[in-house]
């Protein structure tokens, strides 16, 4: 009798409407109901038993990624889109991030050089995207990394239909609105459930959970300008903030990596630092340009220095776990050539283009 109050939640949760397996919603429902320790503790034991082992055979071939191969400055372009936008012509010369140096040799082809997934436009690439092993010790080890140039595009957050967790009069669409998809370019995850994270969350110009002084934070101010920041203002974001979003500590201060990396209580209540597991992030470069990564078989370390090695001079890890990073890619107008940016992410590259449950972001072009 006394189960039965659980099991009718249970059987609640499970039929709600949901693009989630069974399986995941089993956990989710386990860590929202008590059980966060126990799922976590399970999930530690079985990460730790299947993590990677050091050397191995090196691999032959990056994995496949959309996009024409661009050189730094290149002036190439190629599509047969086009879409108006209200950009102006860049300013010569047009900033591109330089290709990641490749930290095994010999590199393979394609190691570290950029690709332009989106050609819907003559225009500078809006979003370039890469690949490259990340760690000498585990060369089959590769990590995705994409960057965002923050003179073409904006980036918007969109609330998900269960998180956050906080109670909006109105979440919006919960998926890419279909009269803007027009210029949709890319999309990507967001961070922890806030329960998990213990961060706070602005949107619309409104504070819906408090902000915490320190914690890393994705903003977006009225001026349309982003950042990566450890949050200084207080548990309400100011008058020019449009969204703030936290999720635990910054893994990267001023191109280094923070000194608390191996404190595993500050990475949230799930897996902390320390497990090999999928794990995302998301940085800004010197000159405001977003850059996000993500690989599988990362602890917060690991996954700090691929955002130095990336460009990155400040950095937060996002959502972890084989289920939850997503960094999807669009070759045209219309949200046309849906692709992940690595094969290895779980869920489909269409993905955001019905009600998701998270928050995440999409990048549009102006």
């Amino acid at each position: 009798m006394l189960l039965v109050p659980a099991l009718l939640s249970y059987v609640v949760s499970l039929a709600e409407n949901s693009s989630i397996p069974w399986s995941i919603q089993s956990v989710e429902w386990l860590r929202s109901n008590g059980l966060r320790g126990f799922v976590n503790e399970i999930e530690n034991i079985y990460y730790t038993l299947t993590a990677p082992s050091k050397g191995g055979p090196a691999l032959k071939h990056l994995p496949k990624q959309v996009g024409t191969a661009v050189g730094t400055g290149s002036g190439a372009r190629t599509g047969a889109h086009h879409v108006k936008t209200t950009a102006k012509l860049p300013v010569a010369p047009h900033y591109e991030p330089p290709a990641i140096r490749p930290l095994i040799t010999p590199a393979l082809p394609g190691e570290g050089v950029w690709h332009a997934p989106f050609t819907g436009y003559h225009g500078p690439p809006p979003v370039l995207i890469t690949s490259f092993r990340s760690d000498p010790a585990y060369p089959q080890m590769v990590a995705g990394v994409a960057w965002i140039d923050h003179t073409q595009t904006s980036v918007m957050l969109y609330p998900g239909s269960a998180e956050p967790a906080v109670s909006m009069p109105a979440r919006g669409p919960e998926e890419i609105p279909t009269s803007l998809r027009y210029k949709l370019v890319a999309a990507f995850n967001s961070g922890f459930k806030l329960a998990d994270s213990g961060g706070g969350f602005a949107y619309g110009g409104h504070t819906w959970a408090p902000l915490h002084n320190g914690q890393a934070t994705i903003v977006r101010y009225t001026n349309g300008r982003m950042d990566v920041i450890a949050w200084p203002y207080g548990p309400t974001a100011p008058a020019n903030v449009q969204y703030a979003r936290q999720n635990l500590p910054l893994l990267v201060d001023n191109g280094r990596v923070n000194p608390d990396i191996n404190n595993g209580a500050d990475w949230g209540a799930t897996l902390g630092n320390a497990v090999q597991v999928w794990r995302s992030s998301l940085g800004i470069d010197r000159h405001g340009n977003l850059i996000y990564a993500a690989a599988d078989y990362q602890t917060a370390a690991s996954l700090a220095q691929i955002m130095i090695h990336a460009g990155a001079v400040r950095a937060m890890e996002l959502d972890i776990n084989a289920f939850w990073p997503s960094f999807i890619t669009y070759t045209g107008p219309g949200a046309v050539g849906a692709a992940n940016l690595l094969p290895g992410m779980n869920r489909s590259p269409l993905r955001y283009l019905t009600p998701d449950e998270r928050d995440f972001f999409a990048v549009y072009l102006h």
